[in-house]
C-alpha cells in the first residue's frame, strides 16, 4: 500500500483516535486545531475550531455523534461530529489532560493537570442533565492527592475508569461513588498511555520504565510484559490481529541530532501472546484501528497511512 501523507496541523501531534467503526480518524496537536479525516483515503472531512491552546486529548462516542476534546486552554469542549458545532464548554482551573465518553455516550469524564497551585481532579458530567453543563458543576469530582493522572480510559460498560499516574500506579475508580476499586503498581515510572482492546476485556499500558504491559480490565491483573531498550511512549492492541504495537524511544527534542536507530526512536509490532519484534519504524506513539492506519516519524505534524498500524509524535 502506498503511504498517504496527511498534513493538517502546524505543531506536533498529541493524540490520534479512530471512531468505533474505524472509518474516521480524529487528530489533535499542540496547536488549537482538531481535525477529522476519512481513514480510507486520507481526505480531511473537517475541522473543529474553538480552542485557544494546545489540545491534549480527543474522543468520539459510540455512534460518532459527538466529539470530546480537552485542551491547555483550561477547557473541555463537546462538539457535534457532523456539523462541527460546539455544544458545550466546560471550564477548568488547569489544562485538561485526558477525556472520554462512557460506553453509552451519556457520561463524560476528564482529568486536569496538577499545576499553578491547583490539584489534579477527575470530573464526571452526565450529558442528560443540562443543569450540570450550564452550571459547570460535575455530578462527581475525584481528587488525586498524590501523583497526577497522565492517561485514563473508561472501563467495561462504563462502570469505572482506569487511570495511569505519574508515579506508575494504576487505579480503577468507580464511576458512581468515586472510590478506588483496585490499585496496582506494576510500573516504576510514569504511565504515558493506556489503550483498551476492542472488546474492552484487556488494556495495554506504555511507561517510561521501558516496558509495556497487558492487564485484565476488570481485575487489573497483570498478564504480560513487553520489554524494550527505551521508554515506551504509547502502545495499542490491534482489533484485527493478535498483535501489540509499541512506539517510543528518545525524547523528541533529541530526534534531529541523533540517528533514529541509535536512539531507539521506533515502533515495534509484537505478537500479543509470545512477544518478539516483528516490525520496526521510526515513530513515537501508536494506536490501532479497523481501517488502514497511520505512522509518523519525528515531531512533524504529519501522518502517513500504513497497512495496519497507526502512530503519532510524543506530546
Amino acid at each position: 500500500m502506498k503511504p498517504i501523507l496527511l498534513q493538517g496541523h502546524e505543531r506536533s501531534i498529541t493524540q490520534i483516535k479512530y471512531n468505533r467503526e474505524g472509518d474516521l480518524l480524529f487528530t489533535v496537536a499542540k496547536d488549537p486545531i482538531v481535525n477529522v479525516w476519512y481513514s480510507v483515503n486520507g481526505e480531511r472531512l473537517g475541522t473543529y475550531m474553538g480552542h485557544t491552546g494546545a489540545v491534549w486529548c480527543v474522543d468520539a462516542d459510540w455512534d460518532t455523534k459527538h466529539v470530546l476534546t480537552g485542551s491547555a486552554d483550561n477547557s473541555c469542549r463537546l462538539w457535534d461530529c457532523e456539523t462541527g458545532k460546539q455544544l458545550a464548554l466546560l471550564k477548568t482551573n488547569s489544562a485538561v489532560r485526558t477525556c472520554g465518553f462512557d460506553f453509552g455516550g451519556n457520561i463524560i469524564m476528564f482529568s486536569t493537570d496538577k499545576q499553578m497551585g491547583y490539584q489534579c481532579f477527575v470530573s464526571f458530567f452526565d450529558l442528560r442533565d443540562p443543569s450540570q453543563i450550564d452550571s459547570n458543576e460535575p455530578y462527581m469530582k475525584i481528587p488525586c492527592n498524590d501523583s497526577k493522572i497522565t492517561s485514563a480510559v473508561w472501563g467495561p460498560l462504563g462502570e469505572c475508569i482506569i487511570a495511569g499516574h505519574e508515579g506508575g500506579e494504576l487505579n480503577q475508580y468507580s464511576a458512581k461513588s468515586g472510590e478506588v476499586l483496585v490499585n496496582v503498581k506494576e510500573h516504576s515510572r510514569q504511565i504515558n498511555d493506556i489503550q483498551l482492546s476492542r472488546d474492552m476485556t484487556m488494556f495495554v499500558t506504555a511507561s517510561k520504565d521501558n516496558t509495556a504491559k497487558l492487564f485484565d480490565s476488570t481485575t487489573l491483573e497483570h498478564q504480560k510484559t513487553f520489554r524494550t531498550e527505551r521508554p515506551v511512549n504509547s502502545a495499542a492492541l490491534s482489533p484485527n490481529y493478535d498483535h501489540v504495537v509499541l512506539g517510543g524511544g528518545q525524547e523528541a527534542m533529541d530526534v534531529t541530532t541523533t540517528s533514529t536507530r541509535i536512539g531507539k526512536f521506533e515502533a515495534r509490532a509484537v505478537p500479543g501472546a509470545y512477544g518478539g519484534s516483528q516490525a520496526r519504524g521510526p515513530v513515537i506513539a501508536t494506536a490501532a484501528g479497523l481501517r488502514p492506519s497511520h505512522s509518523n516519524s519525528g515531531s512533524e505534524p504529519r501522518l502517513r497511512p500504513t497497512p495496519q498500524l497507526m502512530a503519532m509524535p510524543d506530546p
